[in-house]
């Protein structure tokens, strides 16, 4: 009897086991093809660093002083995104900032442009390439969602030489639409998407001397631009005065 009973409880949690694998481990046939055919993934540019002036710089005044601007050059690998090829856009120039330490300690700085940038669709990964002078400091970006919440999205260590493109996944949206980062409001087809208000780089204690100089380029983002494709062209606009 008590054999028995052993059996069946292994065979309850067999098929528990079973039905919470195929729950979680493997996505739903059905779901895909509806999330595949709801998505438009294309790859976009932000921002080239070409306009001088347009991004700035700051620190604790306590702790430093950076200065920034545009240098020619860039990554020999980097080729445009696709429907740039053949539009001759200028792509001289990459972001240079110089930053001077006071005193060694756990600072940090950030640079960040004079108006947010806003990225077209739901955006999905963002990427830049980046020269970090082999530091073990940390590049995060700072973005800031539908509700203007800003967030700080980790990217990389900058421990390593000459130019790398470093990537983020955007965390996806909160099924509910009121926690985390919110690109869209189910609400309202034309507001979606994400804005760029700049990086921050965490500097190691330990490499926080001296001058220290990091170089940007190239500033994209994997968008899904479905919803921007299919919104109702017989829609209501809220403007009221």
């Amino acid at each position: 009897m008590k054999r028995a009973s052993i059996a069946v409880i292994f065979s309850f949690v067999a098929v528990f086991a079973f039905s919470q694998s195929s729950e979680l481990g493997t996505p739903d046939p059905q779901r895909v093809g509806v999330d595949s055919a709801q998505q438009k993934l294309k790859e976009v540019s932000v921002d080239k660093f070409e306009a001088a002036g347009f991004w700035l710089s700051s620190m604790s005044t306590d702790e430093g002083y950076t200065t920034t601007r545009l240098f020619e050059g860039g990554p020999a690998g980097k080729q445009p995104v696709e429907e740039e090829k053949d539009l001759n856009l200028p792509d001289k120039y990459v972001l240079g900032t110089r930053v001077d330490f006071l005193r060694r300690g756990a600072t940090d700085f950030t640079l960040y442009p004079i108006r947010p940038i806003p990225i077209e669709g739901i955006s999905k990964t963002i990427s830049v390439w980046v020269v970090g002078r082999n530091y073990n400091h940390t590049l995060k970006i700072l973005v800031q969602d539908f509700f203007n919440n800003k967030f700080e999205l980790y990217m990389g260590k900058l421990n390593f030489q000459g130019w790398k493109k470093l990537t983020v996944a955007i965390p996806p949206q909160s099924p509910d639409g009121k926690s985390g980062i919110i690109q869209r409001n189910y609400h309202y087809n034309t507001h979606m998407g994400l804005k760029v208000v700049g990086f921050k780089i965490e500097c190691d204690p330990m490499e926080a001397y001296g001058s220290y100089y990091v170089y940007l380029d190239d500033l994209r983002a994997v968008t899904d631009l479905f919803a921007e494709d299919n919104r109702d062209p017989d829609d209501m606009v809220d403007y009221w005065k």
